[in-house]
This record gives structure tokens, sequence and C-alpha cells, in this order.
């Protein structure tokens, strides 16, 4: 029996599902930032999925989510080296916003050390989501350098602790997803601009889509068990797309007048750095994959470029509109496309 809200039954959205479902094919992707006001479903989408990924193998006891075919990497853990496979969950795990940087490294087991005089590492929160989702909510109120050490760790792919006398380094091979409502605090556009996609999230204004919201969370809070039966059947079918595009992916192709017209698309913009054209490949790359398809086009450029550069755009103090109305008259310029409402939403 689910205790999460199906992923498919998640009303509108949809830039938030896609972004999503791209981290869960593409963990290259460099993480998600979903920007909104409160109680639109940034969380719930986020636990879903995880939920909706099928099983891992894991090593029995292993606080690290150790992977039983690459044991060799978890020198830190004892149980990784002769344990048990079994299936376990993809890792889900909320980072509060109080959370030091020890725990979320992870740090000397002070109650070894102090009644059995053992120096012994306590894995962290990182070490828990490896293998899965970190999920930090408000993450614009986490303190920066909290912020800068998780975003490192997402990209290197390992956690490396080096204090009190420990030299640990195990892998943490985490999709982080950040959510957080910029009106009580912005995130630094240094801390930002390394998040592979960010999306927006909005209350819903349309009257039926609201009704329709609220009418499905209530049956799901009222018989979770019988909401999650009802919508089984569409959340295999999301599940077997990301398992076929997961399979796909390493055979699909990006000719060069897709990345030209990529690299164009940023000079227009007037994107920083070249993280917008990499973190654009690859999600056009996963798009096509979640498609079916085994070559980019524009097409899946079209569908990526506002998540993966709008957070990366300088402020035009001669162009107030924001930075998704910019992009996406970019779009229209390039692509000779009529003025596009707001992506995917």
């Amino acid at each position: 029996m689910s205790k999460y809200f199906p992923f498919s039954a998640i009303v509108g959205q949809s830039e938030m599902k896609a972004a999503l479902l791209i981290a869960a094919v593409d963990r290259s992707i460099g993480g998600v930032m979903v920007f909104g006001d409160r109680g639109t479903g940034k969380s719930t989408a986020v636990r879903a999925l995880a939920a909706l990924l099928p099983p891992i193998r894991v090593v029995a006891g292993s606080p690290y989510n150790a992977d039983p075919d690459r044991r060799a990497d978890y020198a830190a853990d004892p149980a990784a080296a002769d344990g048990d496979a079994i299936d376990g969950p993809v890792p889900f795990v909320d980072l509060p916003l109080g959370a030091s940087e020890d725990r979320v490294v992870g740090a000397l087991d002070l109650e070894a050390a102090l009644t059995q005089g053992i120096k012994r590492f306590e894995p962290g929160l990182l070490a828990r989501a490896n293998r899965g989702f970190l999920y930090i909510d408000e993450i614009n109120l986490l303190e920066d350098h909290i912020v800068d050490l998780l975003l490192d760790v997402a990209a290197s792919g390992e956690n490396v602790v080096e204090r009190e006398g420990l030299s640990v380094r195990h892998p943490a091979r985490v999709v982080l997803v950040g959510s957080g409502n910029p009106e009580e605090g912005e995130l630094r556009p240094q801390l930002l601009d390394r998040f592979g996609l960010s999306v927006e999230v909005r209350t819903p204004d349309n009257l039926k889509e609201r009704v329709l919201v609220v009418k499905r969370r209530d049956a799901f809070d009222r018989d979770p068990a019988a909401f999650a039966a009802e919508w089984a059947a569409e959340d295999a079918k999301v599940l077997d797309r990301i398992a076929a595009a997961r399979a796909l992916l390493p055979q699909v192709t990006v000719e060069d007048d897709v990345l030209e017209a990529s690299s164009r698309l940023c000079m227009a913009v007037g994107a920083d750095g070249l993280r917008g054209e990499l973190t654009m490949l690859r999600a056009a790359r996963a798009t096509a994959a979640l498609d079916g398809d085994a070559q980019v086009n524009e097409g899946h450029l079209i569908e990526v470029a506002a998540m993966a550069l709008r957070h990366r755009l300088r402020r035009n103090p001669l162009d107030d509109a924001g930075s998704t109305a910019r992009i996406e008259r970019a779009l229209a310029e390039q692509f000779g496309l009529g003025e596009r409402t707001k992506s995917a939403a």
C-alpha cells in the first residue's frame, strides 16, 4: 500500500513533472530547483516520483545503500564487503533547514568514541540519500555553505570527509531537488547556476483545475489505498516510460545543427557561462529518450530551453521582462514560432 500520492494523479504542473522525469532518466543533469507558491505540490511530486521508481539492489544493512555490484566503492561500509544483496526502495531523504554540516556529511560517532573508545564514522544524510533523491524545501533559507557543499557532492557523486582524525570517502550519487518561495528570500546566483534545471510552479488560476486538485487530494486523504489502486495503471505507464528512456538514452544522438541552435539561443539570451548549453543538451537528450526518439531535434530543445536557462540570465536593466519571457521571445525569433505561452504550464 503506497502512502504517497500517485505521480500521474498530480494535476497540471507539467513543467515540474517534466523536469523530474528528465532527472530520473539522466542523473547527470545536475538537480532540479523548483520555485513557486506554497501548497502547489512541489514535495508531493518529488516523493511520488521516488516512490514510483522500481526497487534498487542494495546490500542488506548498509547505511550507504551500497550497490552489491560495486562493493569496492564502499570501503567505509563494513556491511558492503559480504552483506546479502536485496531489493530496496529508491531512497528519498528530506533535509531539514536546521541540519548542521556534520548531520549532512557525517561525523565522528561520539557515542562510540566516549563509551567504547572507538573512532568510528557515523554516516550523514548524504549517505542515506545515496542512489536516490535528496529534497530540500525552502532551500533559499538554508545556509549558503551547506548549499555549496551539497552542490559539490551532487556534481562529483562523492562525499569526502576529512575531520576529527577521520578520512572517509563514499559514493553520494543523489538527485538534488530544492524548492523555495522567492518572496521569502533568493538563492545566490552563483548557487542557483549550479542547479541543472529550474522550474516555476504557480497556484492554479483555472477554476476547473483548482476543483480537480482539491477533489483528488481529498480522495487520497480519505482512502490512500483505493486512490493509489485507481491510479496504479497510469503510474505503471510512467514507470515503463522511464525504463524505456533509460535504456534508449545511450543511443540517442545529437547532430551539430542542433548543438549550434542551442548555442545560438544561449548567446541570444545572454546566458552566463557554458553550463546552459551543456544542461540543455543533456535535458534535450533525456527528453528525446522519454519520447522514444533516437535523435534530438529542435522540438526537444524548445521543450527544455526555459527550464535549462531561466536561472542563468543576468538581469537586464533595460528589459523588465522576466527570464521566461525573454527566453520565449528568443525562441520565437530563432525558430520562427508564434508568441509562446508560458512553457509547458
